[in-house]
């Protein structure tokens, strides 16, 4: 733990801590207050009061800790936990400003529309007025586990976050007609026979035929009932299933192929988990 929010570096305190397993299952203020009465013992001519709250490190950013989240669930092994000054949150200000951030981007959804470009994440309003575009020439593919656009085959991502990183290789400006034949790679199906692999190359309608069992939105329907049995919260639902589609409307502006790769997509994050889960049970002795 260290408290570094100080332009005073003599006033800076590390404390490395052990935590007992009933700590582990306890709320993150407790693990709060040890470290203030600690630091308060080492300064008290410069005591902490009680506008102070825990962060933790997100790449390059901290994350303001809720003061009654339990230690184990948001404090890694290991982690570099920092004091910071400023009052606490809940879990309960968590969840708000959560819901508060959807509602904000559905009300952002309904007033604009999305560029028809491949790749690009911008909005703007019906009619315009048309940003500027750095958008992919020609679709996406998708071939196993990879993800590349068929104008940049050399780019190829196996997760959503750094497919989506690959910046464009065209600049213009934003537009929401869908061209003819958009569904294509560039001009041609002769295209589809070529890859670095040697194999072929499939669209997004090839990609959802093969994976796909039936239309998206009674797969969605079953799998939400499937989870709900499991004890899985509606509103978990909702908040993974809206930020898959947020994700994923960037490259697919039609709202069925959107649906349709949203099934493949919650298809290999649970293939995934279940190889996680698997492998762990293989380290149990």
């Amino acid at each position: 733990m260290y408290y570094e929010d100080n332009e005073d570096k003599e006033l800076h305190k590390t404390l490395k801590i052990t935590l007992p397993k009933s700590w582990k299952t306890g709320p993150t203020s407790r693990l709060l207050t040890q470290f203030v009465e600690s630091y308060n013992a080492s300064f008290p001519n410069n005591t902490l009061d009680d506008e102070v709250h825990l962060a933790t490190e997100e790449g390059d950013d901290l994350v303001h800790l809720p003061s009654d989240a339990i230690t184990q669930d948001v404090i890694p092994d290991r982690a570099n936990v920092y004091v910071r000054h400023g009052p606490s949150i809940s879990l309960a200000d968590v969840k708000a400003e959560e819901a508060a951030a959807l509602k904000e981007a559905k009300d952002l959804r309904a007033k604009t529309v999305a560029c028809t470009h491949f790749g690009c994440k911008n909005r703007f309003p019906k009619g315009g007025p048309y940003p500027d575009c750095c958008h992919h020439a020609s679709p996406p593919v998708f071939h196993e586990t990879a993800k590349f656009w068929s104008c940049c085959p050399t780019k190829k991502a196996y997760d959503w976050g750094d497919f989506e990183a690959i910046k464009g290789c065209v600049t213009g400006t934003c537009t929401d007609v869908k061209e003819d034949g958009q569904k294509q790679f560039l001009g041609g199906m002769e295209l589809r026979e070529q890859n670095t692999d040697g194999d072929k190359l499939r669209s997004i309608d090839d990609f959802n035929t093969v994976q796909r069992v039936g239309n998206a939105a009674p797969v969605l329907e079953r799998f939400q009932k499937v989870l709900k049995e499991l004890g899985v919260e509606q509103e978990l639902y909702d908040q993974v299933f809206e930020g898959m589609k947020k994700e994923l409307e960037g490259t697919i502006s039609d709202e069925s192929e959107l649906l349709e790769a949203v099934v493949v997509e919650f298809g290999a994050k649970l293939k995934a988990t279940m190889k996680a889960i698997a492998v762990d049970q293989l380290r149990i002795k």
